[in-house]
C-alpha cells in the first residue's frame, strides 16, 4: 500500500454509509449523525434497502444506485452480508471500505475463511480495507468521523487502537485534561488488508502528525512493523501499549481481534530496538504521548527536580532512579545563584527544595527553572508540588505571580530546548496558570508517578535518537545469502528421509561449517569402536545416543558422562542401547556419539524459534537442566549485530556470573558473542529452520564447548521468505 491510497481514504470527499439506520443506538445512525454534526464537507450517501431517508438525507436501497462517485464505504451490516456488499463496492469503484462488522478472524477457522474471502475481493477490485471488526476511523482535518465518537479534540497525535473502548478512554482523557488532540484515529481491527506498518509509514510523512500512540492486541506482520517503526521513530515518537501480559489477558485479546496477543520479552526488546516507547499501564499511555509530542527529548538522561516540599521531591527522586534516570548534583555556580534567591534553609544540590521560598512569591519557580536549565549538566526539569494552586492554598493575589511564572517557563522551554514537566496537586482545578503552561506545551499531571514516567520516556527517546545515529538496525533477512551447499544437502537429506529433527551430528556439522567451535567427535556403532575412538580423543569422554527417533536423549537414558576406563565405556555403550530400546522398542539407532568430556565452566543456552508475530528470534541465558526453572534469558529479533549480541549478555540477571564470582575466572564473553552471531547467520541462511537449541554450551575463560545441539525444521519447505 502506498501513502496516496491511504490519503484517499483519510481525505475522502464522498462516503456511503451501508447499513444506515434511523435507530439512534445503531452505528449506521451515529455515523450519519456525526458527519452532519461535524459539518463534513463531502457528500454523504446513506444506504439501506428498507429506508427512503435518514436524518433528512436521501437513502439509497443499493450502493450501485448511487450515480455519483463514492470514495469510501462504511459497512455496518452483519458479517454474513459483507462479502456481497464488498463485491458491489468493487463494481462501484469504491477506493476504501471501513468494515465495522465482526464475525471474521476473531471467531476461529470459519471466520478466518470469511476474512480471506473479503481480502480476495478487496484485492480483486483494489479496495483498501480498514478492519474488519473495527471501531471505525476519524480524519480530524477532513471532518470525516466514521467512529461516531463526539467532540474529538483536533491536534497532532495519530491514534491507532484495536479497542474502541481504549480509544474512547484516550480521546476522553485528552478532551478533559489536555490542550493536545488528534490528527487521525484508526480502529485497526483484524488487519485483513491494511496493516499496522502501513499506517506508520503514512503518519511518518503526514505533516499534521507529530507523534503516534498505539494500543495493540496482536499483529499480522510484526517484522514489517518493526522495520517501519525503526524508520518512523527516527522522525516521530511512537508510544505503544501492548495488552495480553497474562494468560487471561491473552485469551481476552484473542477473542477480540483474532490475532496472537501477549507482551513477552520478545515483544518488549523488539519494540525497544525499534525506538518505540512501551507503556504497561493505560493511564500512562496518553500522558506519555502528549509529552513526547510537545517537548524536546532529554538528550543525556540528566534531570533536575524542583519542589516546594521535601516529601514530593524525595518520592520523585526514588521513582526516577528506579527508571534509571540520572539526578546529578547541580554545579557550584548554579547552587550559588539559587542561594541568592531562596531562603537559607533551601536544599540546593538536586532535588532542589525551595523550603517555603515560593509561599509569598510563586514566580520564583520561573527564576529557579531558568537557573537550573542553564546548567550544562542538566537536560530536563521536573517541577513537583503546589504550583498552579498557590492562589487557592494561600491568597488569590498570588495567581498573577503564578501566571507570570507560567509565561516565563513556557518561553524558557522554547529558548533552551530543554523540557519542563509539572506535577501539581491542583492539576484538576485547571487554574489559569496551569492552562497557560499547557498552552505552551508543558504537560501538567496530578499523579507524581505519571509525571515521572513522562520524564523517563523523554530520556529514553533522547537516548534512542542519540544512539541510532551511530548504528543501523535491520529486521529484514537476506535469506540464503550465506548458505553453504554442504548444509543445504544436510537439510535436503533429512527432508528426503521424512525427518524434521536433524541428528546431533548433523546439527553440529552445520555449526562447524559456519565456523563455530565444535569439538572433535565420532559415531561408534559398537562398544569396541567406542573404546577405540575414546583412546584417540584421550581423557574422559561422553557417550550419547544418535537416533532420529530420540529427541530428548536424557529422557531415554541415552547419555553417559565422565567415562574413562575401557570397562566404563563398554558398559555405558551397552546400557545406552538397552535403555533406548526399552524407551522406544522400534527405535532406529545409528550408534553412539563419542565426545570429549567438556571442562567445567558456566552452562549457558543459546536457542532460536520462529515467533508468530516477529518471525525468527534468538535467546541466550543460563543453560543446562535449570533453564526451565531459572528462566534467566534475553531475547532479540533476528538478525542481530555484535552490539546487540553484547547487550543480550548484559540483559540477563545472572550476568555477573559471567564476569566471575567467588574466585572463579570470568568467561570469554567475546566467544559467546561470536557464537550468537554464527547462530544468527545460520538462521538467516536456512529458512527451513524452525528451532535451534544449543544447550548446554560450556563457557570458560579460554573459550567454550558446544555440548549438545538440536535443529528442528519447519513442517513445510518454505517457498520464499
Amino acid at each position: 500500500m502506498n501513502n496516496i491510497q491511504l490519503r484517499e481514504i483519510f481525505y475522502a470527499q464522498s462516503v456511503a454509509i451501508v447499513g444506515a439506520s434511523v435507530n439512534e443506538t445503531k452505528r449506521g445512525y451515529r455515523a450519519v449523525a456525526t458527519l452532519l454534526r461535524d459539518r463534513y464537507e463531502g457528500r454523504i450517501y446513506p444506504v439501506n434497502p428498507k429506508l427512503n431517508s435518514v436524518l433528512g438525507l436521501k437513502c439509497y436501497h443499493d450502493i450501485l444506485e448511487i450515480h455519483e462517485d463514492v470514495d469510501i464505504a462504511l459497512i455496518t451490516v452483519p458479517g454474513e452480508a459483507v462479502p456481497d456488499i464488498l463485491e458491489k463496492c468493487g463494481k462501484k469503484n469504491v477506493k476504501g471500505a471501513v468494515i465495522i462488522s465482526g464475525g471474521f478472524g476473531e471467531l476461529g477457522a470459519k471466520g478466518k475463511q470469511k476474512e480471506r474471502e473479503i481480502s480476495e475481493t478487496a484485492e480483486k477490485f483494489n479496495i483498501r480495507i480498514i478492519g474488519p471488526n473495527t471501531s471505525g476511523m476519524i480524519s480530524l482535518y477532513n471532518k470525516l468521523n466514521l467512529a461516531g465518537i463526539p467532540d474529538v479534540p483536533k491536534g497532532n497525535i495519530a491514534l491507532l487502537s484495536q479497542s474502541g473502548n481504549v480509544a474512547l478512554h484516550i480521546i476522553t482523557e485528552a478532551g478533559l485534561r489536555s490542550n493536545v488532540g488528534f490528527s487521525h484515529y484508526v480502529g485497526v481491527g483484524n488487519e485483513a488488508d491494511i496493516r499496522f506498518h502501513e499506517y506508520l509509514k503514512y503518519f511518518e510523512e503526514d505533516s499534521l502528525t507529530k507523534a503516534i500512540v498505539m494500543y495493540v492486541e496482536g499483529m499480522r506482520d510484526g517484522r514489517s512493523f518493526l522495520q517501519q517503526a525503526y524508520q518512523t521513530t527516527r522522525k516521530k515518537p511512537i508510544v505503544l501499549l501492548k495488552s495480553g501480559r497474562s494468560a487471561t489477558g491473552m485469551r481476552s485479546a484473542g477473542s477480540h481481534t483474532g490475532s496472537l496477543a501477549g507482551i513477552s520479552e520478545v515483544s518488549r526488546t523488539a519494540f525497544k530496538r525499534a525506538g518505540i516507547i512501551t507503556i504497561d499501564n493505560l493511564d500512562e499511555l496518553f500522558p506519555v504521548a502528549e509529552t513526547l509530542s510537545e517537548l524536546p527529548p532529554i538528550n543525556k538522561n540528566r534531570v533536575a527536580i524542583l519542589a516546594d516540599g521535601g516529601g514530593h521531591a524525595t518520592v520523585a527522586a526514588d521513582i526516577l532512579s528506579d527508571y534509571g534516570v540520572d539526578i546529578p548534583q547541580l554545579g557550584e555556580k548554579t547552587q550559588q545563584r539559587l542561594a541568592e534567591i531562596l531562603p537559607p534553609n533551601a536544599s540546593l544540590k538536586n532535588p532542589v527544595d525551595v523550603a517555603g521560598g515560593t509561599d509569598e512569591n510563586p514566580s520564583l519557580f520561573a527564576d529557579c527553572a531558568k537557573i537550573i536549565l542553564n546548567d550544562s549538566s542538566i537536560d530536563g526539569l521536573l517541577i513537583v508540588g503546589l504550583f498552579g494552586g498557590y492562589s487557592i492554598r494561600f491568597a488569590d493575589t498570588l495567581r498573577f505571580m503564578e501566571e507570570d511564572a507560567a509565561h516565563r517557563m513556557g518561553k524558557l522551554v522554547k529558548k533552551v530546548e530543554k523540557p519542563i514537566i509539572l506535577q501539581s496537586l491542583y492539576a484538576l482545578k485547571n487554574t489559569h496558570s496551569l492552562e497557560l503552561l499547557r498552552y505552551y506545551g508543558i504537560p501538567v499531571y496530578e499523579s507524581l508517578g505519571i509525571a515521572c514516567k513522562c520524564v523517563s520516556s523523554l530520556s529514553q527517546y533522547g537516548a534512542y535518537l542519540h544512539h541510532t545515529k551511530k548504528r543501523t538496525v535491520h529486521f529484514v533477512f537476506n535469506w540464503r545469502q550465506k548458505a553453504k551447499p554442504e548444509c543445504i544437502e544436510i537439510i535436503k537429506r533429512a527432508r528426503s528421509e521424512g525427518r524434521r529433527a536433524l541428528l546431533e551430528t548433523e546439527a553440529k556439522e552445520i555449526i562447524a561449517i559456519h565456523k563455530a567451535p565444535v569439538s572433535e567427535e565420532k559415531i561408534a556403532t559398537t562398544a569396541e569402536q567406542a573404546v577405540k575412538l575414546a583412546k584417540k580423543l584421550g581423557g574422559k569422554v561422553v557417550l550419547k545416543i544418535v537416533s532420529k527417533d530420540i529427541l530428548h536423549k536424557s529422557d531415554a537414558g541415552g547419555v553417559k558422562v565422565n567415562l574413562e576406563t575401557e570397562e566404563e565405556i563398554r558398559a555405558a555403550f551397552d546400557k545406552i542401547i538397552s535403555n533406548v530400546k526399552e524407551y522406544k522398542p522400534d527405535v532406529d539407532i545409528k550408534g553412539c556419539l563419542v565426545s570429549p568430556m567438556a571442562d567445567k565452566g558456566v552452562e549457558i543456552i543459546i536457542g532460536t524459534k520462529v515467533d508468530d508475530q516477529f518471525g525468527p528470534v534468538i535467546m541466550v541465558g543460563l543453560g543446562g537442566i535449570l533453564v526451565e526453572v531459572l528462566k534467566d534469558v534475553a531475547f532479540r529479533v533476528l538478525p542481530i549485530t555484535r552490539t546487540s549480541a553484547k547487550s543480550m549478555l548484559s540483559d540477563i540477571k545472572s550476568a555477573p556470573i559471567l564476569d566471575g564470582v567467588r574466585g572463579e575466572q570470568p568467561v570469554d564473553k567475546n566467544a559467546i558473542v561470536n557464537l550468537l552471531l554464527v547462530v544468527s547467520e545460520i538462521i538467516e541462511s536456512y529458512p527451513d529452520i524452525q528451532e535451534m537449541d544449543l544447550n548446554p554450551v560450556i563457557a570458560r575463560s579460554d573459550g567454550l564447548s558446544i555440548v549438545d545441539a538440536r535443529i528442528i525444521l519447519k513442517e513445510e519447505v518454505p517457498v520464499s521468505e
